[in-house]
Formats: structure tokens, C-alpha cells, sequence
């Protein structure tokens, strides 16, 4: 590996996210005030896969965090899900797909399919949260620091990503950050997004019968 603060350095699949969550796809256009934090929800009780063809990141940072979220899809119950935050101030995506299953009664199975920036034109997000369980990806890292302080990540304390999300790290705790991620071959699966300007060229939204190989983003 090279230089921790020097350089680039490639990792294959490093577990780290990318790309937006169904609900945010709402908000595509619209967004938090410049330098906000990530907004605040209850997470829903399902998780969601991703893929890309190719995510371009500039200002990352990555440390972990707690969701807390509903159980299931049924009752109140809620409970702390352990994750991976990775962040970045702006970020460029291509051939971007993210998809969801749902059990509907009567039905079956039924996914929910989102397709963006595959048409010449990428996707754009500044200020971009993202909450991931796993991932598998090629990873190239610019001017990477390895074992920083989260609560140091800060671009207002001189860090290289966006604002610290939430009260959910460990200020203290391990974190990294670059200049520079660039991803290729993503496939993830993530429990939230969120991200201040969101926009999604070529948007392409799918009810499908179903789920697995051909009808899931994989």
C-alpha cells in the first residue's frame, strides 16, 4: 500500500458507500441549506441494494455511526443499526441503480428499481451521507489519512470532508479521509441516505414482479 497521506492508494473492495436510498429520491432537486447536516429520520425496516458503474468523490470522509430505524415493517418497535457513514462534499455518479423488495399481500414480491446517470450525464450530490452495511468495490484513494479522529474529519475543523453528521459517532473514535475516492464496480447495501443537493439525470423509476437476478440491481 502506498502512503497514508501521500499519493494514491487502491484498495479492492473497501467497505465504504455510495449512492442514494429510495427515499431521498424525493428530494431529487431540492436542498438542505449549503454546510447543513444530514437531516434526521427514523429509518425504515428494509434495506436497500446499489450499484455503479462509477462514483467520482471529492472531500470523503468515512467513520462509523448508529441508525435507529423501525424493527420491521410492521409495529413501532425501533433498533440501533450499526454503520459505515461515508461522506462526501460533492460527488459524481454514473450507471447508478438502487433497489428494493416488498412482500405485498395478494401479491408476492414486488421490487422497487431506480435507474440514473446512464445517459450520458451523471448524477451530482453535494453534501452526501451515506449509512452502509457492506459493500464490495475497486477503491482509489488521493491524499488519504488513515486513523484520524471522526470529530476531526470536519471541513470547519480543518477536515477534508462535510460537517460531522450527527451526535450518533464517537467524536474520538476512527475515522479516515482524502482528497479524492473514485469507485468503480460498487455494489452495496445501505439502510440511509442523505445528502444536501441530490439531482438525478435520466431518472428511471420501476414497479417490477419479483426479485433477484434481472429484476434487483443484483
Amino acid at each position: 500500500m502506498e502512503s497514508a497521506t501521500r499519493g494514491g492508494t487502491r484498495w479492492k473492495r473497501f467497505a465504504l458507500v455510495m449512492v442514494p436510498s429510495v427515499a431521498a429520491t424525493a428530494a431529487i432537486g431540492v436542498g438542505l441549506a449549503q454546510g447543513a447536516l444530514a437531516a434526521s429520520f427514523a429509518v425504515s425496516g428494509q434495506e436497500f441494494k446499489v450499484t455503479a458503474g462509477y462514483l467520482d468523490g471529492h472531500g470523503f470522509a468515512q467513520y462509523g455511526g448508529v441508525d435507529m430505524g423501525y424493527k420491521d415493517l410492521k409495529g413501532d418497535e425501533k433498533v440501533a443499526r450499526p454503520v459505515a457513514i461515508s461522506t462526501f462534499r460533492n460527488a459524481s455518479i454514473t450507471d447508478m441503480c438502487q433497489s428494493v423488495v416488498t412482500d405485498v399481500p395478494f401479491v408476492g414480491k414486488v421490487t422497487l428499481r431506480l435507474k440514473a446517470g446512464d445517459k450520458g450525464t451523471a448524477v451530482q450530490a453535494k453534501n452526501l451521507y451515506l449509512d452502509v452495511s457492506e459493500l464490495d468495490a475497486n477503491a482509489k484513494f488521493t491524499n488519504i489519512d488513515i486513523g484520524v479522529a471522526a470529530k476531526d474529519t470536519d471541513e470547519g475543523s480543518g477536515g477534508k470532508g462535510p460537517a460531522v453528521k450527527d451526535k450518533s459517532i464517537l467524536p474520538n473514535g476512527f475515522a479516515q479521509q482524502a482528497e479524492r475516492a473514485e469507485l468503480t464496480g460498487v455494489k452495496q447495501k445501505a439502510w440511509a441516505t442523505t445528502a444536501g443537493t441530490f439531482e438525478l439525470s435520466g431518472l428511471s423509476m420501476r414497479l417490477l414482479r419479483g426479485s433477484g437476478d434481472g429484476i434487483e440491481c443484483y
